[in-house]
């Protein structure tokens, strides 16, 4: 299957996992999707994450993380960087999702962090998505 947005393709995997209540998704890997479910991690939002071997194709099995069993601790997704239309931020200007209470995913020079990391570090760089 070729999909033009991986990371929104991503997204919408957990997102409607979530809402199903599964305990665990598995979708095609890369680099990228693998750090996200990185700081997906770090940020508590799913359990972990692991890799393995399906023939050729190398899978991503992301378990997913519930609040007393019943409540997704993922409450929402949303791709801002989009193939069509990249937003950029500069270090003075990377948002703040919900006052604090989500994270920002970037791709900056130094690599993909939360907005909260390359605050930090004064780096810029494209806004992947917001998690909250």
């Amino acid at each position: 299957m070729n999909v033009t947005d991986p990371i929104a393709d991503m997204l919408t995997r957990i997102r409607n996992a979530s809402l199903a209540r599964h305990r665990e998704l598995t979708l095609p890997s890369s680099r990228i999707k693998r750090d996200i479910a990185r700081i997906l991690v770090e940020e508590g939002f799913i359990e972990s994450y692991a890799t393995s071997q399906d023939g050729v194709q190398e899978l991503l099995t992301i378990q997913l993380k519930y609040v007393e069993g019943r409540t997704p601790v993922v409450s929402g997704l949303k791709r801002i960087s989009k193939p069509g239309l990249r937003v950029y931020a500069r270090k003075t200007e990377i948002p703040r999702v919900l006052g604090g209470l989500g994270t920002a995913i970037l791709s900056t020079s130094h690599g993909i962090m939360t907005g909260q990391s390359a605050r930090k570090l004064n780096l810029g760089g494209e806004v992947l998505c917001y998690v909250w």
